[in-house]
């Protein structure tokens, strides 16, 4: 292919499948969740760990580095990526502006306030009695949400006449581990003279934020929002110094009730500013759904209004008032490998399986035509620190097995664990979990050459690469501002690549697959053919 042929364009889906057969040889993308690119040894648990496989690679494959932070996916300069904003640029093939600016503009400039979503939710609570129950997560970490916002939406509330009673998450996973008072004192300069607000509850997000149906988690901050059930303190200060005397961080923090808060009221209203689903969705349901099995509630809330930040499922659309309802996006990377008839699989394991269909599909639920799944169990373990290997070698039997067995034009896998791992702050379990991944990746690579296939390994952010915090010395547990890089594996000797971001992968997908690029992907290829 030359380099006219690999920059055409082509208006839309059925047009990139114009003139083009299935390839015969699968095109395989691994994601190495977490796994980024840092010069420096010490505390990286990548360059620490022993990695024949990745260190075959850099020796002999076509290198390079990806961006993958700030404005290369959307976001604000100088915010981390993270997983869901990762595989969205992955499968999109062009930067998507993400919620996390696109809410601070409409906060900014009086849109949300006079929209259509937020008055129907004011409305309703107006309806009732007057008062919403505004959970989220308090955090300056801008991934699950951005505590900006949600002092913002209190104080539209107060405008419209509403009281708020706040049900706060603490994060410590994607900001430094223990910030929750610095967090604190911040939401209440930034609330200092709005109208009538007051603390209900807290807890760390392990039990506020499960995506893994570990309802054992989820069913105490459940009691505590909806009954007033759970440990008493002073003031949300003093549920913090608690756990601090029980040695936890803020991800930690145990499910507590302020003083005087006594739950939910008939006629009360929900709103969750949380503007990534994966993990608001159990908690949602909980709070909501009328048909939620996971735990038995002795209370269930009838709300007069509910609504979430952004769209958290289909589900959850008949019962929520969607405040930034999503832009739609088309021509996906897997919408178009299904319009020229490829057959696709997606792999993961439950931690990572919603970034490989619903966010690496630009938002969709359903499959495309022609496209499979497998979802790995993730282990049933407190924290991954104790089993770093989760389950990334039976996730390798499963993709090793549909790969030697069938017909894919495209697979996609990912490995959480330098991630999951990562997000603990044990140095000597992430080394082990950049070892089994490198241990898993050399499998996946024999069954892919065997079929004749080419694999392209990349990451989506960085996380394990930086283990301590270079400023303080404390443990290091969020993602980071870290290129990750990108190898060729299997691939015509002539081809090299170029740096880039996410948004050229799938523009280099399609051209290993001799498909044309629609023009929405405004991505360019990574390949470079000799010189050039």
């Amino acid at each position: 292919m030359n380099a006219s042929s690999r920059s055409r364009r082509t208006s839309g889906v059925a047009s990139a499948a114009s003139g083009a057969t299935e390839p015969k040889r699968p095109v395989v993308l691994c994601i190495l969740d977490g796994w980024g690119h840092r010069e420096e040894r010490a505390h990286n648990a990548v360059a620490l760990a022993d990695t024949p496989v990745v260190d075959r690679l850099a020796r002999t494959c076509p290198s390079s580095l990806l961006r993958t932070d700030g404005p290369f996916v959307g976001l604000p300069e100088g915010q981390f990526g993270n997983s869901e904003v990762g595989h969205m640029t992955l499968g999109a093939g062009r930067v998507v502006m993400q919620e996390l600016p696109r809410i601070d503009a409409a906060l900014a400039d009086g849109t949300l306030a006079a929209s259509t979503p937020f008055r129907r939710f004011v409305d309703g609570a107006g309806e009732g009695r007057g008062r919403v129950h505004v959970l989220g997560l308090l955090s300056p970490g801008g991934v699950h949400a951005h505590q900006r916002h949600l002092a913002a939406i209190v104080a539209r509330l107060a405008e419209a006449g509403l009281e708020s009673v706040l049900h706060l998450f603490f994060d410590g996973r994607d900001t430094a581990p223990s910030i929750a008072d610095d967090c604190l004192e911040r939401l209440r300069a930034d609330l200092a003279g709005v109208g009538a607000w007051s603390i209900g509850s807290g807890a760390g997000r392990y039990y506020a934020m499960d995506r893994d149906r570990r309802w054992e988690r989820v069913s105490p901050v459940y009691d505590a929002i909806v009954a007033g059930e759970g440990p008493r303190v002073a003031d949300a200060e003093a549920g913090i110094a608690r756990a601090r005397a029980a040695g936890r961080t803020d991800e930690f923090v145990e499910p507590f009730v302020v003083e005087g808060y006594e739950g939910v009221a008939e006629g009360d209203a929900l709103i969750c500013v949380n503007f990534r689903a994966d993990r608001v969705r159990q908690l949602m349901r909980a709070l909501t759904m009328p048909d939620f099995d996971g735990f038995t509630r002795e209370r269930v809330p009838r709300w007069s209004a509910a609504a979430g930040m952004t769209r958290y499922a289909d589900d959850l659309d008949e019962v929520l008032i969607t405040l930034f309802p999503p832009a739609s996006l088309d021509a996906m990377l897997g919408e178009v490998i299904a319009a020229c008839g490829g057959r696709q699989l997606r792999a993961a394991e439950t931690e990572k399986y919603p970034h490989v269909t619903f966010f690496f599909n630009g938002g969709r639920e359903e499959p495309f035509e022609g496209e499979e799944r497998i979802l790995v169990p993730s282990p049933k373990v407190a924290t991954y620190d104790l089993q770093p290997e989760m389950s990334a070698d039976a996730l390798t039997d499963r993709v090793t097995e549909a790969i030697e067995g069938g017909d894919f034009t495209f697979v996609l896998v990912n490995y959480a664990n330098p991630d999951m791992v990562g997000h603990t702050g044990d140095e000597d379990a992430a080394r082990r979990a950049v070892e089994t991944v490198d241990r898993c990746l050399g499998r996946l690579m024999e069954a892919v050459g065997r079929k004749g296939g080419r694999m392209l390994v990349t990451a989506d952010h960085g996380n394990c690469e930086m283990m301590v915090d270079p400023k303080t010395g404390a443990p290091h547990t969020a993602h980071t501002l870290q290129p990750v890089d990108c190898r060729l594996v299997f691939a015509d000797p002539a081809l090299s690549l170029r740096d880039g971001g996410l948004a050229d992968v799938a523009p280099t997908l399609l051209e290993l697959l001799a498909l044309d690029q629609p023009a929405s992907m405004t991505g360019r290829s990574l390949l470079r053919r000799g010189d050039g």
